[in-house]
């Protein structure tokens, strides 16, 4: 199979990661199904004609229009072979600032919105035994030192662990499953945020980085695309390390 005759399904495609992604595919040549709250705000931000893109309206959180946008993808161009979780919000403040209901809709998008596109694309992958997960994380599924981010790296965390597991349940069907942790870039997750001083050259290389992953047949389950998160990570493991020598088990 030529690697521009895959086809990508890329959620949260309206601004930042997904947006540069998305545009990036095209102009290489992939087909690629593309998701966000607004149909509307997804063409006119992706603005390509061609048929090679198809613009899905897509609430995460209800499942049937997960379920609805995979089978468009599938049976307008013949299959899917690259999903790609990017849909996520980053709230922030302390967490007791939080309540239930706050932290649960942060949950539903950045985890079980996920899950819904992951578990119903498995039905897809399977059958053809081939397929790649793409699941965007951060520093934050590095480590959990980020005062005033404990919700975000909660919900950064589950991403991490279900898709270690997930690799491994998925790897005898020939699926392969990366979590991508990339530097900061300016999209309607962060807009507001101080901390957001990437360039815009950041949303790109990650972009660039992950097509070019999608090609390798041994692709990472990890995939370190900053100096932060490759460091946090670093440091964790430090951490942990120290604290198993110093408290070993008995």
């Amino acid at each position: 199979m030529e690697n521009q005759s895959k086809v990508w399904y890329v959620t949260g495609a309206s601004d930042g990661l997904g947006l540069n992604l998305v545009k990036q595919l095209l102009a290489a040549g992939y087909r690629v199904a593309a998701t966000a709250e607004s149909k509307a705000e997804l063409e006119d931000a992706v603005r390509d004609n061609s048929s090679n893109f198809l613009a899905l309206e897509v609430n995460l959180s209800r499942e049937d229009t997960v379920i609805a946008s995979l089978q468009t993808a599938a049976d307008t161009f013949g299959n899917i072979d690259v999903v790609v979780n990017n849909a996520a919000q980053k709230p922030a403040g302390r967490f007791e600032e939080f309540s239930d209901k706050q932290a649960r809709a942060n949950f539903e998008i950045n985890v079980f919105g996920m899950m819904n596109v992951i578990r119903n694309a498995m039905s897809h992958f399977r059958p053809q035994q081939s397929g790649h997960i793409f699941n965007i994380s951060s520093a934050a599924a590095s480590s959990g030192k980020y005062s005033g981010l404990s919700i975000h790296c909660a919900t950064r965390f589950a991403v991490a662990g279900l898709s270690e597991s997930l690799a491994a349940e998925a790897k005898p069907f020939g699926i392969h499953v990366t979590v991508v942790l990339p530097d900061q870039f300016r999209s309607s997750l962060a807009k507001e945020e101080a901390t957001t001083t990437a360039e815009p050259a950041v949303a790109g290389n990650t972009a660039s980085a992950m097509i070019s992953i999608a090609q390798n047949e041994e692709p990472p389950l990890y995939l370190f695309l900053s100096k932060a998160s490759f460091l946090a990570a670093t440091e964790r493991l430090e951490s942990i390390k120290k604290d198993m020598c110093l408290w070993p088990h008995t």
